[in-house]
Order: C-alpha cells, then sequence, then structure tokens
C-alpha cells in the first residue's frame, strides 16, 4: 500500500456509530472527526461516506427495531439524518474545519450528466476546505433505485473524487477465510489480489442496525480496485491506527489491491454509474470477440434482445447462459437490435442507412464485466 496518500474516502456504518438499543455513539463520532482533522493536518482532503441516518432516527423515535418498510426507513432517515449532520458540523466546528452534507441517490449518478455534476460538486468543495459527509437520500429514493449500501456508494465516491485510498470500516476485523465465530481454523486474509478469487468467502448480513454485510464490501471492493484505487477494509475500534498510513504502517485488516488495467474516465461510468435499460444477447462467437480480441459488437453475433430502449442508451450484454460480459451504449434502439440481430454488417447498413457505423456497440463505449483486466 503506498504511503503517498493525498485525497481518501472514509466509510463508517451504522454499526461503528450507533448504539446496539439506538442513538448516536457521541465517542465513535467524535473519534471519526479526530482522524479527519489529524489528516487534514497532513495535508490529507477527506472524504466521509456516514451510514447512521436511519439508526440516528430511531433512537430519536424511540424505535427497538429497524424499520422493514420503505415508508418506515424514509420516515427514521428523514428524523435522523438532520440530528447526525448537526453533530458532525458541531465537532468539526471546534477544529476550525467546516463539514457539507452531500446526499445522493441512484439516479443521480446513472445519468451522465449528473454523474459529472456531482464530480465536480465535490472537486468544488475539496478546493474550499470542506469535509463532505456522503449519504444515500434515503428519504426518498425509491427501492428499485437504491444504491442498496452505503459500501457500493462509498466505492463509486472514491471514483467520482479519484481517491487514492477508500478505507470502509466496519465492526470485524475484515475478510476471513471462513466464519470466526463458528470455525476456530479461520483465518484472516490480509491482502487480496483478485477479488473474484474471494467473493465465495462471504456471506449473510450485517449488524441489526445496518443493511450491509460482508459480500457488500467485497463487491464495493471489485468497483474500487476496478478504478485503480486499494481498499482498506478495518475494524472500527482501530480507527485511531489510520494515521500510521502516512508512515506506510498498515493497521491489521484487509487491503484488497487496485487492479494494474484500471477503468478511467467514460468506462467508469458505463460499468458502475449508469443504469442498464436492457440486455442484448450473443453467441459464443461474439463472446471471444469482445472478451478476448477486444473488438465491437457486430449484429452478427446478436441472438437476442430482453427489454426497451432508445439509441445511445446504456445495456448490457449477456452470453446465452445469462451472464454479463459487458457493459455499454447502444448505436440502435431494442427495436433496431431486433431486425438485425444476425444479420452481416452490409445487410444491417442496408436495412438502417443513417448509421455511421457498422458497430452495435463500439468498443470505445464499452466496459467488458468480472475480469480484473477488462478494457
Amino acid at each position: 500500500m503506498k504511503s503517498d496518500i493525498k485525497r481518501l474516502v472514509l466509510k463508517i456504518g451504522s454499526s461503528g456509530l450507533n448504539h446496539p438499543q439506538g442513538g448516536l455513539n457521541d465517542a465513535a463520532l467524535v473519534e471519526i472527526v479526530e482522524l479527519i482533522v489529524e489528516f487534514n493536518k497532513r495535508g490529507v482532503e477527506c472524504v466521509l461516506v456516514s451510514s447512521g441516518a436511519v439508526a440516528a432516527g430511531m433512537g430519536q423515535l424511540g424505535l427497538t427495531s429497524r424499520p422493514r418498510d420503505v415508508a418506515g426507513k424514509q420516515a427514521a432517515a428523514a428524523v435522523g439524518q438532520g440530528v447526525l449532520i448537526e453533530k458532525y458540523a458541531q465537532h468539526f466546528e471546534k477544529h476550525g474545519l467546516v463539514c457539507a452534507q452531500v446526499l445522493i441517490t441512484r439516479t443521480d449518478l446513472s445519468d451522465a450528466s449528473r454523474y459529472r455534476n456531482a464530480q465536480n460538486t465535490l472537486e468544488r468543495l475539496l478546493r474550499f476546505h470542506v469535509v463532505p459527509i456522503i449519504n444515500e437520500n434515503d428519504t426518498v429514493a425509491v427501492e428499485e433505485l437504491c444504491f442498496g449500501d452505503n459500501d457500493r456508494l462509498s466505492a463509486l465516491v472514491a471514483g467520482l473524487v479519484h481517491a487514492d485510498l477508500l478505507v470502509i470500516l466496519t465492526d470485524v476485523d475484515g475478510l476471513y477465510t471462513a466464519n470466526p465465530k463458528k470455525d476456530a481454523s479461520a483465518r484472516l486474509v490480509e491482502e487480496v489480489e483478485d477479488v473474484s478469487e474471494v467473493m465465495g468467502m462471504a456471506g449473510g448480513v450485517g449488524s441489526q442496525l445496518g443493511s450491509g454485510g460482508m459480500i457488500t464490501k467485497i463487491k464495493a471492493a471489485e468497483i474500487a480496485t476496478r478504478f485503480g484505487i486499494g481498499l482498506l477494509l478495518l475494524n472500527s475500534e482501530r480507527t485511531p491506527e489510520l494515521t500510521g498510513l502516512l508512515q506506510g504502517q498498515q493497521p491489521v485488516g484487509t487491503y484488497f489491491v487496485p487492479s494494474k488495467h484500471r477503468l478511467i474516465g467514460r468506462k467508469r461510468w458505463i460499468a458502475y454509474g449508469g443504469l442498464s435499460e436492457g440486455s442484448i444477447i450473443i453467441d459464443d462467437g461474439a463472446v471471444r470477440a469482445l472478451a478476448e480480441e477486444g473488438k465491437s459488437l457486430l449484429a452478427k453475433g446478436i441472438t437476442g434482445v430482453e427489454g426497451n430502449w432508445d439509441r445511445k442508451e446504456l445495456v448490457r450484454i449477456i452470453n446465452k447462459e445469462g451472464q454479463e460480459i459487458a457493459r455499454g451504449l447502444s448505436e440502435l434502439s431494442s427495436a433496431e437490435v431486433e431486425q438485425v440481430k444476425g444479420l452481416h454488417s452490409e445487410q444491417m447498413l442496408n436495412l438502417i442507412s443513417d448509421l455511421e457505423g457498422e458497430e452495435v456497440v463500439h468498443r470505445d463505449n464499452m466496459t467488458l464485466m468480472g475480469e480484473p483486466g477488462a478494457r
């Protein structure tokens, strides 16, 4: 792990900020603030992705269990969000720092222009030496357009701000080879070079106050590492040890090594920011052309269409077993793809004459999924 960190994204979950019976744990919140203050003094910009709004609202409302329905969660978040940001603002102010609340929904990152706007806003806040505190806008987000957990959100934010490192603070020491509560032989995995090799080690949900589990953290690691950003999974009890990173001292946890073939620019948004409108099903030959030869998708290799979309919208490209091979911007609408599937390029261009090229999805507007070295 490199020690020349200039920009850091910290994510803390509900379990690290709240008492099990509800309400904010002021000591834990102060610890996070003081850590960010220390990093700030050493010239490191910090972005905080903070859970805790729903749990804080539970404390205010006297609830002993997390609401299960969407309206209940949103009501608790509406109450708790104000409590949470007020606490942060008070503690940062004691150290002469200003913080800003940034609430994001899935749709804020699904549109390319809104994605850039969110990126520009965060960059301007950091230029003003403000600490952005980010959370999903739980009070308005609908379930199908939610991030689902702040682990994924933190990875996308790390990509937005071009962070050098993402740290996810949790209530366990890191990733284990098995459940340490059930298997005495379980050992901590201190470093992961290939995220795909550890997917099977994760399972189960998080604490009663949170919505995530180990699987969400590994999926966050997949996103961050493909962006070329390392991810450190750390027990929140070791929070003070993070300042040692600047001296090259890595706290005991699990570090996910960034991919050597990182996604940059628009390819990041295509892979993880945008929402796909449907799927294009391709044959084995097309799978090889995309995955092994780095080629564009032509009509000849298409066997089917799922969903409805217009030209230039984002689609998934899947094989006949339903496995996602790539994502990209389709040059044709779903109706047009249905018309030209299986045709040679000359036949397609004779049928649809206003196209600039023969590609249904050009490789420059496509990102391969599932492989660390994907183009």
